[in-house]
């Protein structure tokens, strides 16, 4: 096992001397400071920020930033755990230099995701992005496995100049109306250009759905970075709206009724540069190492679904008949299935051939989805699992008896349920820590309480601007 005591990133040779050059280069464009990023357990970007001038003392020494925050609430509240929500301690935030980026949608702004790090120098075990690279070296060096991801990022627009709370959407055209992309150009626009100015390729951009729903999908990188990259272009797409007049939530249900916001997972496993997903001799191409690793996550997802979905309003989105995936299903293209198997086009499929999970959305912790998916595909290839048999079009229109044989079954309707599946999962509850585990418990558990009582509507407006 790779160890949460690895050298942390200022500890590196050269690079506190780094830290100094690039902030050197920072000012001369104009860069005044650098916003350290994190994402706690309920799925809440935080940061702290520093000087430009300060980049090179926070690469030596971190940040300080209490434990405490490893179970705050959506709603700022705190609960505590026999480990975590105490007042004592503090920990150090060190930024990763090779992820920093000057902000193309914040002038005056750089960004970068931190590692945090006990004050003796040790990674600390609440931290989800050092657990998600955990996972991924232990992968490659026990099953010589490596990964590219993805996350589709699913955002409605608002105008800023909306009462107090409410959604209007900023725009009125129809669902992928052409009225939408025309009314919402110029903003769009200087997304594509501040995600190109930050080195983010940008794959499509689109109507949506939903009212004032647009959706981007950018290119797959190996998971730590694919979160990261997440968090960034979330960043930007808020950054940018403002600088147009409008507003955006990236809440998996903006209001009660109607689809929400997802966030979608596309995930491949690859050996030797090789991927897994194309080229096999199982169906539709999979080696016999992808179709377990597939059949794995799928075989989890009533667990994984406190991680994918971890508010009380996600449950609002995850309805039957609205391709949000909340059956136990699977299939080639099938839109409608938890796990969507993407073949890519004839001629690329080597290089496009992936899993599509759909139960997910921005309120999930990247880091800790991201970690959760790989460890229970893990699973699926120690234990040489299959897939059951494919189900087309709707899993809601199979009678029961035929979806009892298949296996499918609906997912989670709360998030209470969600929390049962994971607390009973020790795969998943092993491959966070003990630490990380009791955390997603306690913090889900203190969602859950803090909208007891409350109408759809009320909840949905709870957690309409928090992410």
């Amino acid at each position: 096992m790779t160890t949460l005591a690895d050298p942390v990133p200022g500890g590196r040779p050269g690079e506190v001397e780094r830290a100094g050059a690039l902030a050197g280069e920072l000012s001369a464009r104009g860069v005044h400071g650098v916003v350290l990023s994190y994402v706690d357990t309920a799925g809440v970007g935080r940061v702290k920020t520093v000087p430009t001038a300060r980049l090179e003392q926070a690469v030596a020494w971190g940040v300080g930033m209490s434990p405490v925050f490893d179970t705050f609430l959506a709603n700022d509240h705190i609960v505590t755990t026999d480990v975590l929500g105490s007042p004592d301690g503090d920990l150090r935030l060190h930024p990763d230099l090779d992820r920093l980026v000057a902000l193309a949608g914040q002038p005056g702004w750089a960004w970068a995701p931190v590692d945090r790090i006990t004050q003796d120098g040790a990674r600390h075990p609440g931290c989800s992005r050092t657990v998600l690279r955990r996972i991924v070296a232990d992968a490659a060096r026990e099953h010589g496995l490596a990964f590219r991801a993805g996350i589709e990022i699913e955002w409605s627009v608002g105008l800023d100049s909306a009462p107090a709370g409410e959604f209007v959407p900023a725009t009125t055209g129809p669902a992928y109306g052409a009225t939408r992309q025309v009314e919402l150009s110029a903003y769009t626009a200087e997304l594509l250009a501040a995600c190109a100015a930050q080195g983010v390729d940008v794959e499509q951009i689109h109507p949506e759905y939903a009212p004032g729903q647009f959706e981007i999908s950018v290119g797959a990188l190996d998971p730590v970075a694919a979160a990261d990259r997440s968090v960034l272009v979330r960043q930007t797409i808020r950054a940018v709206a403002l600088r147009h007049g409008l507003r955006v939530s990236f809440s998996p249900a903006v209001t009660a009724e109607g689809v929400g916001n997802g966030g979608h997972v596309h995930l491949s496993a690859w050996r030797d540069g090789v991927n897994l997903h194309a080229g096999g001799a199982r169906r539709y191409g999979m080696t016999a190492d992808a179709e377990a690793f597939a059949a794995g996550i799928l075989d989890r997802l009533p667990a994984l679904t406190a991680v994918t979905a971890p508010s009380p309003a996600g449950y609002l989105r995850l309805k039957p008949s609205q391709w949000a995936g909340v059956f136990t299903a699977w299939g080639l293209e099938t839109r409608e299935a938890a796990l969507r198997l993407v073949r890519g086009t004839a001629g690329a499929r080597e290089r496009q051939a992936n899993v599509e999970v759909k139960p997910v959305d921005l309120a999930a912790n990247p880091y800790l989805l991201l970690g959760t998916l790989i460890a229970a595909g893990l699973d699926g290839i120690a234990r040489a699992a299959v897939l059951p048999e494919e189900t087309t079009g709707d899993p809601a229109a199979l009678p029961a008896a035929e979806a009892r044989a298949r296996g499918v079954r609906r997912l989670p309707t709360s998030l209470a349920d969600a929390v049962t599946a994971f607390r009973a999962d020790e795969v998943l509850r092993d491959a966070l820590g003990p630490v990380l585990a009791d955390a997603v418990t306690a913090v889900r558990q203190g969602e859950i309480d803090a909208v007891a009582g409350l109408d759809d509507e009320r909840v949905a407006a709870a957690y309409r601007w928090v992410y």
